[in-house]
């Protein structure tokens, strides 16, 4: 029965995270990651996640491939650090502790999320120079988690990288990591039959959700459905991580969901003075991502 309650529950989230991916361009692991931990072990359901956003991402690439010339040059520092981050993640995630591997995934994501929630543009003058070590960071944080959109995005954000730009980097970027990381978990052998039955229960949903997420991006400005999404995984990454301050005996009850509430109500904060700024439906001639 929890079994069944837990597919059931992945076939909505990945829905839902396909729907935001088909929209941005990334999110789908960023959404559907939290809430599936509370079912699954990461080494359980990284593999199935994995070879569902190496077709995601290629299908990006290939949607944006005239524009790779414009940014390609600018990402070869961060494919250059990825294949050691890959290597070094995936070795983590095949000895890491699974509970402590969560509380991990949620902590380190959780602050990325809230930064783009918050709408915070801060360039960095040295791009090249943090390119290398970012994509070793990138590239462990893939592997251990699958989740990467939330630091690209904050930094291809932070860059001015137009719209263009923007999904062409992202193509680029998650197609590499996503293949050296599929790559190596067969060479470590973490694919299983659970993750195998994982796999089959959210190919319909993001079969589904990702021309849904299209058609729903044209009707709506870039920006407000980023920040409408990235508030929604701002909530489930902060009950996440009270699931799991729990399960490692971190907290107590009351105390660990006064986190979740605590990430709430910021984030209510951070929508509600986006929106007081920027109406919902105020018409935008050009958006960035």
């Amino acid at each position: 029965m929890g079994n069944d309650v837990g597919l059931i529950t992945l076939a909505a989230i990945t829905l839902l995270a396909a729907v935001v991916n088909g929209g941005l361009g990334y999110g789908f692991s960023s959404i559907s990651v939290p809430v599936a931990l509370v079912f699954y072990a990461n080494r359980i359901l990284n593999p199935a996640l994995v070879l569902v956003e190496v077709v995601l991402n290629g299908y990006l690439l290939l949607i944006n491939r005239k524009n790779v010339p414009l940014v390609w040059m600018r990402v070869i520092p961060i494919l250059g650090g990825l294949p050691v981050g890959v290597i070094v993640g995936s070795h983590l995630l095949s000895l890491a502790n699974p509970e402590w591997l969560k509380f991990f995934t949620y902590v380190l994501v959780l602050p990325l999320i809230l930064l783009q929630a918050a709408g915070i543009r801060r360039p960095i003058p040295a791009e090249k120079l943090i390119g290398l070590p970012f994509g070793v960071g990138v590239g462990i944080l893939y592997s251990l988690t699958t989740i990467s959109g939330p630091p690209l995005a904050l930094l291809f954000n932070n860059q001015g990288y137009e719209k263009e730009e923007f999904r062409a980097a992202l193509g680029l970027i998650r197609m590499a990591e996503s293949s050296l990381t599929a790559i190596a978990y067969y060479w470590l052998g973490l694919f299983s039959p659970g993750s195998t039955q994982i796999l089959i229960t959210i190919l319909p949903s993001v079969a589904i959700g990702i021309p849904l997420g299209a058609y729903i991006i044209q009707r709506m400005p870039v920006e407000t459905f980023r920040r409408i999404c990235m508030s929604f995984d701002a909530w489930i990454v902060g009950f996440g991580l009270s699931r799991v301050l729990i399960g490692l005996q971190l907290f107590s009850h009351p105390a660990a969901y006064g986190v979740w509430l605590s990430v709430a109500l910021l984030d209510a904060y951070l929508l509600y003075f986006y929106f007081r700024r920027r109406p919902m439906l105020r018409p935008v001639a050009v958006e960035r991502p």
